[in-house]
């Protein structure tokens, strides 16, 4: 009995052990998708303080806030084959030792250059995490657990959003106290001191991710992968039964090892072209460049603004932003309790609806307003100077005088609260204003530059227009292509834009934000998981890019509504994928999600 009773006690201390290692794992990873998140989100809330106190050009700060985007895009590229040198561990540590280093020289700097190099390095660190940690996870943890895992990581990148959010917010409350009682001079060395503060809080999170990957153990895949077969199964165990390791261990052995060609018909079916790699590759780029298209960077990095149009005042248009935040960290966490219970498959159409739903009622709510915009481009292109510049305080009776030179209606101008955005170009570059509201009485004049549109060089002139002569453009005449002046409307119509948003991220978080890195990770086959994984991420991050170029110029031109619709469009695109393409991949190894690509069937699942 004593004995019996001392096997039983072995046994659920081996199970203790397996539950904390995965525990651990999912910290660990939580703190790579914390980091993820501080990357996306840590530039807003200190941009403002850096713009007053660092003395760059409009061009070098744009650059400056695209520098995270290009290490990112650079560094994702080259993810999967450092993956696969390497390994997933070695290149965990690399990755946060890079955020780590990125911090002190983020906010010790002095001067364009410097700052440049450590968002750049930031943006390196983001781009590898945003690779390896998902790559990691899939190829770690069991079945059970694996969306419960994806899910932690996109559960803290929300959490590194929201706390980025509640970080902004807090020196803007601390901001205005300093101007309350201090002098100009102690409100500008506050802000000096507010944007560095800002970046050193986030340093603590990757000192602990360093740390917890130096203990946790390298991807048994890679090591099989590597022939290193009886590391592989040692690291299976610090997770899952000895029946369940060797059970994996022999699904590895009919589908990682690769088979060596010995004719022409072997050589063929051994091709990359083959369905079980194609299909999957083909399939999670669409869902990358879906979810993206939704266009939710775009409706995180702009939210302020879109509240701040729909009605609402500056300070309920902060708050606002910081609510939406936390619905997606609220909401992620839900997604993360359900994905393993109901499913990818049922998540990303459950959550694909509601987007599509939601979407089309913001833009639905803009377009009551914005289709009595008018466009006063002649009037403002009679205020342009000789130098080519143009600043104008725009007032209500500026507005007024500006509605008067087209004979529009100006009765809806009783209250003064109406916008202005303007798009301009400077020879082959254009560029487009945030909208100005008239009853901001505390805003700066409205000023509009060759420094604010035309490259600073060539590289930036080639991402910016490819085919634009930078030369023409650094003499060429200012030209106003659109001044569109519309009404604000009343703070109850601004509530319920931010009902609409705070809908979309609901439905986003429990769907989409959960499931696309599960859709990434787990529909990439063994053989190309890593390199395949870093070229959709490319993808995906090259259609946030391009979305985040043409917001601006298409709100300004057309207004919130055009812009709503067209990320409801793709997201019709999104949900059809999920509905008519994407298999259900719950409870099922990688190797049985590989097999149903070869097959017709998708093989039973024993776990």
């Amino acid at each position: 009995m004593t004995e019996s009773k001392s096997l039983q006690d072995i046994v659920i201390a081996k199970d203790e052990t397996r539950t904390a290692y995965t525990r651990f794992v999912l910290l660990v990873a939580g703190l790579g998708g914390l980091l993820y998140g501080v990357d996306v989100g840590i530039i807003g809330g200190a941009l403002p303080y850096l713009e007053a106190t660092a003395r760059l050009t409009a061009g070098q700060l744009s650059v400056i806030v695209a520098a995270v985007l290009m290490g990112s895009v650079i560094s994702t590229l080259f993810a999967g084959l450092l993956a696969d040198w390497m390994g997933r561990k070695p290149l965990m540590l690399v990755s946060g030792l890079a955020f780590v280093v990125s911090i002190p020289a983020i906010a010790l700097s002095h001067g364009y250059g410097p700052l440049f190099l450590g968002r750049l390095l930031q943006g390196i660190s983001g781009g590898l995490i945003g690779v390896v940690v998902p790559l990691y996870l899939a190829e770690c943890l069991p079945a059970s657990n694996r969306g419960k895992g994806t899910g932690v990581f996109q559960w803290l990148l929300t959490l590194g959003i929201f706390a980025a959010a509640m970080i902004g917010i807090y020196y803007s409350y601390r901001v205005q106290s300093v101007a309350s009682t201090g002098s100009a001079a102690s409100v500008l060395a506050f802000k000096e001191q507010a944007w560095r503060r800002i970046f050193w809080v986030s340093l603590p999170p990757g000192v602990l991710f360093v740390l917890g990957a130096f203990f946790v153990a390298e991807s048994p895949r890679w090591l099989f992968k590597k022939g290193r077969e009886t590391e592989a199964l040692e690291a299976l165990l610090r997770s899952r039964s000895s029946e369940h390791a060797e059970l994996e261990l022999m699904e590895m052995r009919s589908s990682v090892v690769p088979i060596k060609p010995s004719t022409p018909v072997a050589a063929v079916r051994d091709s990359l072209l083959r369905r079980k790699y194609v299909l999957p590759f083909l399939l999670a780029c669409v869902i990358l460049f879906c979810n993206t298209a939704t266009g939710v960077n775009s409706i995180i990095g702009y939210n302020t603004g879109i509240l701040l149009q729909s009605g609402l005042t500056d300070l309920e248009a902060h708050w606002g932003y910081v609510i939406f935040t936390l619905v997606n960290f609220v909401m992620t966490m839900v997604g993360v309790f359900l994905v393993d219970r109901k499913g990818r498959k049922f998540l990303l159409i459950l959550g694909c609806t509601g987007i599509v739903l939601s979407l089309s009622g913001v833009g639905s709510l803009f377009r009551l307003t914005e289709k009595y915009n008018v466009d006063c481009r002649e009037a403002v292109q009679a205020l342009v100077k000789p130098d080519q510049t143009l600043s104008m305080a725009f007032t209500p009776q500026e507005a007024k005088r500006l509605l008067a030179s087209r004979q529009a209606n100006t009765k809806t101008l009783d209250s003064g609260r109406v916008s202005l955005a303007i798009i301009y170009s400077y020879g082959d570059f254009t560029a487009a204003t945030s909208f100005r509201r008239s009853d901001d009485t505390g805003a700066e004049p409205l000023v509009i530059t060759r420094a604010n549109c035309v490259p600073s060089n060539r590289v930036e002139a080639f991402f910016k227009n490819p085919f634009g002569n930078l030369a023409a453009a650094r003499t060429a005449e200012l030209r106003i292509e659109r001044a569109s002046i519309g009404e604000i409307p009343d703070s109850g119509h601004g509530r319920l834009v931010a009902l609409g948003l705070y809908v979309f991220m609901t439905f986003f978080a429990i769907g989409p934000g959960v499931c696309v890195w599960l859709a990434l990770s787990e529909l990439m086959p063994t053989r190309i998981r890593s390199n395949g994984m870093s070229i959709a991420l490319v993808i995906n991050q090259l259609v946030s890019t391009t979305l985040a170029a043409i917001f601006l110029p298409v709100v300004s031109r057309y207004g919130y509504s055009m812009i709503f619709f067209l990320f409801a469009g793709f997201s019709v695109i999104y949900l059809l994928t999920a509905i008519f393409f994407l298999p259900e991949t719950k409870g099922k190894t990688l190797e049985e999600i590989e097999e149903y690509f070869e097959k017709k069937e998708t093989p039973a699942v024993s776990h």
